[in-house]
């Protein structure tokens, strides 16, 4: 998908492929903006607790960090927003990343990886294709079904990016 072209990274996109990325990226930004709750699991993930054992700490620890990793993991859910093609082009469209806007992409793509990942119960140990196979078995229109597509698509694109970056 991703190739490398001079210095910028590129990868040209279907409709459903931009508009999938398009809700990605904003509910990740969504998720960070809106009500956000320390008790959801999700953030639990994505903002994890430095100090397991020492709760003050922790809390110490995210008064001076947690905005600027908040800030941070929006601008680069927003890198994905800014990059993709327009979204009334009905064909989709070419992606092309500076070094910069790629980190950033990689970054945001972990961060949307990461809150599906709890969201969908995987785990380290999880067959990703056994568990598409068993979704689709039980009922393949099932939004199960569609989550762990949007979840392994996620991870084809960030491995995708990953190796055109080490090209």
């Amino acid at each position: 998908m991703f190739r490398r072209r001079g210095d910028r990274y590129v990868a040209t996109l279907a409709v459903d492929e931009v508009r999938v990325l398009r809700k990605v990226a904003s509910e990740v930004v969504g998720l960070l903006t809106d009500g956000f709750d320390h008790s959801d699991p999700v953030l639990g993930r994505l903002f994890p607790e430095v100090y397991p054992d020492d709760s003050a700490g922790t809390a110490e620890f995210r008064r001076y960090t947690e905005g600027d990793l908040k800030t941070g993991k929006i601008d680069q859910a927003g890198a994905i927003l800014a990059a993709l093609p327009d979204s009334s082009d009905s064909s989709g469209g070419e992606v092309q990343l500076d070094a910069e806007a790629a980190e950033a992409w990689l970054r945001a793509l972990n961060d949307a990886r990461l809150a599906m990942g709890v969201r969908l119960e995987v785990k380290d140990g999880t067959d990703l294709g056994a568990e598409l196979d068993e979704a689709v078995a039980a009922d393949p229109s099932s939004s199960r079904v569609f989550q762990l597509s949007v979840y392994a698509y996620l991870g084809y694109l960030q491995e995708s990016l990953l190796n055109a970056m080490l090209d």
